[in-house]
């Protein structure tokens, strides 16, 4: 029913109502459909998980259960084509290797060694004081001259073992003439000499004298020696000189020979 109070902009309000919406109670009120239908799926997801999970998980030590019935063994082996082949199959990775026995290396052979050497006995050595030796005396100018000239003997002719038996030894020979001695060559013996040093021994004079001769082997010829000993401050001294120049000249041209060669001299 309309309400003559209200106004044509009044928002429209819940009218009265004549009558009560509750029903009334008759009984037990009745469940819904959709709480049926759901108690329905959940009760029957709970009973497929149970099965599922006693069918399908084991025990871990179990042996796998067997599936459908066992297939008869082939009597003939299958054909070659008819099994799929790996083209990987012959290649040398898939070959293992056999493993190789490591290497023994055998001992090197024994080198031989020396015997080691054993020591001599050896005696002791016994050694004797020498007298001091004499100082030779100085060989002069015919001495000299005598040994230069001397012919030396001649060689012995070796004997030859004859494989053949010896011969008969034939009559001995006259023994030749014995040769005549050879005169000894004259030296000049002239007024003028070189004297060429003074020395501290003998063999020092000698060694001066030969060594002047030789560097001046052409005005030397046929010229003698002289090896004077006097006493100078306590030392004793050889005092040398080649002899037998003819003249003062000659002489003095042998010295500047021998002075051109660095040596000392002087005409007396």
């Amino acid at each position: 029913m309309s309400d003559p109070h209200r106004g044509a902009y009044t928002p429209p309000t819940d009218a009265p109502l004549s009558f009560d919406a509750r029903q009334p109670v008759r009984g037990a009120r009745p469940l819904p459909m959709t709480l049926i239908i759901s108690a329905v799926v959940l009760v029957t997801l709970v009973v497929g998980v149970a099965l599922v999970y006693r069918g399908g998980i084991r025990d871990p030590n179990a042996p796998p259960p067997a599936v459908g019935n066992q297939v008869a063994e082939m009597k003939a082996p299958p054909p070659a084509g008819s099994q799929p082949q790996d083209p990987a199959s012959g290649l040398q990775i898939y070959h293992s290797e056999e493993p190789q026995p490591s290497a023994t290396f055998a001992a090197p052979p024994e080198t031989p060694q020396p015997r080691p050497a054993v020591p001599l006995p050896t005696a002791p050595v016994q050694t004797a004081a020498l007298p001091p030796a004499k100082p030779a005396a100085a060989p002069t100018i015919e001495s000299l001259a005598t040994d230069a000239v001397a012919p030396k003997p001649a060689p012995k002719p070796v004997q030859v073992a004859a494989a053949t038996p010896p011969a008969p030894k034939p009559a001995a020979a006259a023994p030749a003439p014995a040769a005549a001695a050879p005169k000894p060559v004259a030296t000049a013996t002239g007024p003028a000499s070189v004297q060429i040093g003074a020395l501290s021994s003998p063999a020092l004079a000698d060694k001066a004298w030969t060594e002047a001769v030789r560097l001046a082997p052409g005005l030397a010829a046929g010229k003698g020696k002289k090896v004077e000993a006097v006493d100078r401050n306590g030392t004793t001294l050889y005092r040398t000189s080649v002899t037998g120049f003819p003249t003062r000249e000659a002489a003095k041209a042998f010295c500047e020979a021998i002075a051109a060669s660095g040596k000392s001299c002087f005409v007396k």
